[in-house]
């Protein structure tokens, strides 16, 4: 009952108490196979995840490489229109018509042809100045001249170069209205709100973007007589974006969509474009992203990245426009559909996830036969060690893999073989032991019943023979007879109290004691003995010994014992050597007694302990004090052992503990 309140009192935790999880055992084909699915599915994981991430960045590198490659022929196209427009103004300025059209005056000839000459090469300006700048001939709008045009770039630099020049350049409303009002009106735009677009005040454009060339007139001495220019306005002027897709991506669709699309901006605006907005017009007007601008326009470099274009992602690759002073004035575009390369790319993906699935479930099942091969030996093993575990020795395994598993089942033969052979030596050792025992302890028993009864008679005949030699006066054979018995009678009384403290060894009653001065009280008692006269005693006592926990009578009569011993080997001359210290790494006290007497032989060294054996004189020692010093040093859970030389001397050492607890027994090794 109490039990089970004690129970109740620390509550449901300790008494329905779980399973740790290191209790739980699992099987080694279990671990085997969790081991290989793990390592499969990591491998696995890191190549799926590395080779997705491969096919993806392949595909968009090539998605970006085409890109580039059809910003080149974009570029192309572009130049090779504006190469037109420059051929056509510089072969018409040089005509005899024309020259000779300015150096009469009569210019009305000449605007027949050249209205010919602009309808033919579908120019939207052709236009006549003088050596000044001064318009003499508007074809698009023949009624407007005499205005100078010298502050137009183009025709500037013709004038101070008096050379062709032709490039893309920015025509102001103004100007355009007086070349044609169509054409003003051609280029205006009204901005369209446009996702991702950087922030403008204005709203509206006027200025036109134009492919133009402009040539000089000269006379018969190669004197500048006018100018020439001609160009084409790339507002809402759709044959180039139409030319880069029909030449580069053949008008191919894909799921309904231009799969590539082209686009010209001034500044950030689509003015040419086929880009589709959302009704599927012509996204004229829509702007370019802010993050695209920064780039190309402001920081002058190529944008090659997928970009979001009006309402869809492209790979898209943008190049700067710059006009005759190499100032940005617009973006050439072109761009390929994203949805396209992203389809392959998961389509790719999906492929390879498939064959790494596969391959991991094909090394999955190669991982579980592999782990059978295995498995099957061991499992022979662990059913053959159960069965030695449970005594059957007998067991064979038998496994012919010629591997490793097959030499340890022959040592695992060999070594069930061997404990049998052990098993049964055990076997008739300890039945001869326990009968050696049976024996020892019914003739200790018996000895000491037989001691006990023999020690009352035995003091009457010392205590008489005493008398009778005190009192005798007779003649000295008569008295030597007497001293004869006293002698014996004493040994014998010598042997029996031997035998008595032996059988009786009485349990230590320890305390804290200091050793040396256990030592030093042994010395004192013995020092003043005949024996000792010409002995010399060598104390090597450590001084900060701590005390150890003995019986302090106990332990005295093993030192007196040991010391007499010495003493008795050496003849009563000689060195007597005395030494404790304390050994910090066992937490022990050792005691030294060393001698320079006779030695011990080594045959002898195994059985200095046992009762009954001595190395004396007959007549000289009872073969007790050793065993009686043994038997109190193990009570103490202590060691005691010995080395010796035959002719140099014998060292005893005793190892105290200074804790309650210590070695299960003491030892007797020599």
């Amino acid at each position: 009952m109490a039990n089970a309140a004690q129970t109740l009192a620390r509550g449901p935790r300790s008494a329905l108490r779980m399973p740790r999880l290191r209790d739980t055992r699992a099987p080694l084909a279990t671990k085997l196979l969790l081991g290989f699915l793990v390592i499969i599915v990591v491998m696995s994981a890191v190549f799926m995840f590395v080779g997705v991430r491969l096919i993806s960045d392949r595909i968009v590198a090539e998605a970006q490489e085409k890109v580039r490659n059809d910003l080149n022929a974009a570029r192309e196209i572009y130049l090779s229109q504006l190469t037109h427009i420059d051929d056509v103004v510089r072969f018409t300025a040089h005509r005899f018509f024309l020259r000779d059209a300015i150096t009469s005056g009569n210019l009305a000839a000449a605007a027949v042809e050249l209205e010919r000459i602009k309808a033919a090469e579908e120019l939207d300006v052709l236009t006549v100045t003088d050596q000044y700048g001064y318009v003499l001939l508007r074809t698009s709008n023949p009624d407007q001249v005499g205005e100078s045009q010298g502050h137009v770039n183009l025709l500037h630099a013709v004038l101070l170069r008096e050379a062709p020049v032709a490039s893309t350049t920015l025509v102001s409303g103004q100007d355009l209205g007086l070349e044609s009002s169509e054409l003003a009106e051609q280029a205006y735009f009204k901005f369209i709100d446009t996702p991702l677009a950087r922030d403008r005040e204005e709203t509206e454009e006027t200025a036109g973007m134009m492919l133009k060339a402009v040539a000089p007139i000269f006379d018969d001495n190669q004197k500048l007589i006018g100018t020439l220019y001609g160009g084409v306005l790339i507002s809402r002027n759709f044959e180039i974006v139409d030319k880069v897709k029909q030449t580069v991506y053949e008008n191919v669709k894909y799921e309904g969509q231009d799969i590539g699309t082209a686009t010209i901006f001034q500044d950030d605006l689509r003015i040419s474009t086929n880009v589709s907005n959302a009704d599927g017009n012509r996204a004229i007007g829509t702007r370019v992203s802010e993050e695209v601008y920064n780039q190309v326009i402001i920081q002058g470099e190529p944008w090659i990245d997928r970009a979001y274009v009006v309402n869809n992602w492209y790979i898209t690759a943008y190049e700067p426009i710059r006009d005759i002073y190499d100032q940005i004035i617009g973006i050439l575009y072109v761009g390929v559909l994203e949805q396209k390369y992203n389809d392959i790319e998961r389509e790719m993906v999906f492929t390879f996830l498939a064959i790494s699935i596969a391959g991991t479930l094909f090394s999955i099942g190669m991982s579980y036969f592999i782990a059978q091969r295995i498995l099957v030996p061991i499992s022979k093993l662990v059913s053959a060690s159960k069965d030695v575990a449970e005594g059957n020795l007998d067991t064979k395994v038998e496994i012919d893999t010629n591997d490793e598993l097959e030499t340890l089942s022959d040592s695992f033969n060999a070594m069930a073989a061997s404990l049998k052979r052990r098993d049964d030596q055990l076997k008739d050792f300890t039945t001869k032991k326990i009968m050696e025992s049976e024996r020892l302890a019914l003739v200790g028993h018996l000895s000491a019943n037989v001691a006990h009864e023999l020690n009352n008679p035995l003091q009457g005949i010392v205590t008489f023979s005493h008398l009778l030699l005190e009192e005798e006066e007779t003649r000295d054979s008569t008295r030597d007879s007497l001293s004869i018995i006293v002698g014996q009678a004493n040994r014998c009384r010598d042997i029996i109290r031997g035998l008595l403290d032996f059988a009786r060894q009485r349990k230590p009653d320890k305390t804290y004691c200091n050793v040396n001065a256990v030592l030093g009280e042994c010395l004192s008692l013995i020092g003043n003995q005949s024996l000792f006269h010409n002995i010399k005693i060598t104390r090597d006592f450590q001084a900060d010994l701590p005390l150890a926990i003995i019986d302090p009578s106990q332990i005295e009569r093993v030192f007196i014992n040991l010391i007499i011993n010495a003493a008795e080997a050496m003849d009563g001359v000689g060195n007597l050597t005395l030494s404790t210290r304390f050994n910090e790494d066992i937490d022990f006290i050792e005691i030294e007694v060393a001698d320079t007497g006779q030695g011990i032989r080594e045959e002898d060294m195994g059985q200095i302990f046992d009762p009954f054996f001595t190395t004396k004189d007959v007549g000289h020692g009872t073969g007790l004090g050793l065993a009686i010093s043994y038997g109190i040093v193990k009570s103490h859970r202590g060691t005691i052992s010995a080395k010796s030389k035959v002719g140099e001397g014998t060292t005893f050492f005793v190892g105290l503990p200074i804790k309650a607890n210590g070695p299960e027994e003491g030892s007797n090794n020599g």
